[in-house]
């Protein structure tokens, strides 16, 4: 329990939820927030070193990630106990974690990148926002989690596009991505949405963040990825549902108009998921929403400044989706997205006085 914040609660409802599902789980007493611990003897105890390069597993808690790696490679320098849990990995094991144990997965992780919005304006630094994780999967991948449901994507394009990353894995919660060798399964109750920036561009004239041609995808409960081809495989229950692929309908088709939802805070919860459910629903060629903040507190940098989310059909799109299914358990491959810096006006609005509504008349306040 490491990173945990209150170790012993965290560790004890870890164990017993591994033990349910058949697991001999043994705590390891290496946490900053466990009173009483010596973490150096503990990190360079042989005994427990020993136990640990024995195990089948290693399962890192949530909490703060900062506190794992600062721990197992204080300042740059591998520990002997994470050279323990590299040769579980080496040899099969399985390395796994939740929340801040899984951001430490990636050789480049979040370390206290808690506001998107100020990430997207430019706040990233090395130590503070970002800094290197353990490196467990693929050198090309950088995992984010909690990251539909606290609308992470804010933060992890500008990452993606400053550390030259190929690709962003999203994971949400009450949900879990296998990854062995090249080989991703998401599994659980909601999916994971990646992000793949190979053919993604920026204009640097603009001064502010900002991105043309990325591509992302949403798997959920049993779609598979390979990460060396680029072939993703739904899971079976989706294909036997209606394959969706087709380019827009052209104008004689054109969506009521409440079909024409434009998402005003893209950053907010699920919201990048309905973007793209609306995108694979709806006959729209094109979903658009913003990212801004309504009412910026004092000092903060950028203050007029939002983001425009694109969401647009490219030549690949295509997408899954069983009509009796949950929201979150449908496949969206290949939706291209462009974020456009855009000036907002602060305040964002003003109370409407008496004889400032110019052009209206009667027929107009009927509707």
């Amino acid at each position: 329990p490491t990173a945990a914040y209150e170790p012993e609660r965290t560790a004890a409802h870890i164990t017993t939820a591994l033990a349910r599902c058949g697991a001999q789980a043994e705590v390891v007493p290496l946490a900053p927030n466990l009173p009483g611990v010596d973490i150096h003897a503990v990190l360079n105890d042989p005994a427990v070193i020993a136990r640990v390069a024995a195990s089948q597993a290693v399962f890192f808690s949530g909490g703060a990630q900062e506190h794992i790696v600062d721990t197992l490679q204080a300042r740059g320098e591998e520990t002997p106990m994470l050279g323990a849990i590299r040769a579980v990995f080496a040899a099969g094991g399985v390395v796994a974690g939740t929340s801040a144990g899984a951001a430490v997965m990636s050789r480049l992780m979040f370390r206290d990148a808690m506001d998107s919005l100020a990430v997207m304006k430019g706040l990233w630094r090395e130590g503070r926002e970002y800094e290197r994780g353990l490196g467990f999967v693929d050198a090309a991948l950088l995992v984010d989690q909690h990251f539909l449901k606290r609308g992470r994507i804010g933060r992890l394009l500008p990452a993606l596009q400053s550390l030259q990353c190929r690709m962003g894995l999203g994971i949400d919660e009450n949900a879990a991505v296998v990854i062995q060798d090249s080989q991703l399964e998401v599994i659980g109750a909601s999916g994971a949405v990646l992000v793949d920036m190979a053919q993604a561009t920026h204009d640097p004239a603009l001064g502010a963040f900002n991105l043309r041609g990325a591509r992302l995808s949403y798997r959920a409960q049993g779609d598979r990825h390979d990460l060396a081809t680029g072939q993703t495989t739904p899971a079976a229950r989706k294909q036997r549902t209606t394959r969706v692929d087709s380019p827009a309908p052209g104008p004689g088709l054109a969506p009521e108009p409440s079909s024409h939802r434009y998402f005003l805070d893209m950053l907010g919860e699920a919201s990048l998921l309905g973007a793209l459910n609306q995108l694979l629903d709806s006959p729209a060629d094109e979903v658009r929403g913003l990212a801004y903040r309504a009412n910026p507190p004092a000092g903060e940098r950028l203050p007029y400044i939002g983001f425009e989310f694109r969401l647009r059909r490219g030549p690949a799109f295509a997408g899954w989706r069983d009509p009796a299914a949950a929201s979150d358990d449908g496949t969206v491959l290949d939706a291209q997205l462009d974020v456009v810096p855009v000036r907002v006006a602060n305040p964002l609005f003003t109370p409407l006085a008496a004889g400032q509504l110019e052009g209206a008349n009667d027929d107009d306040d009927q509707r």
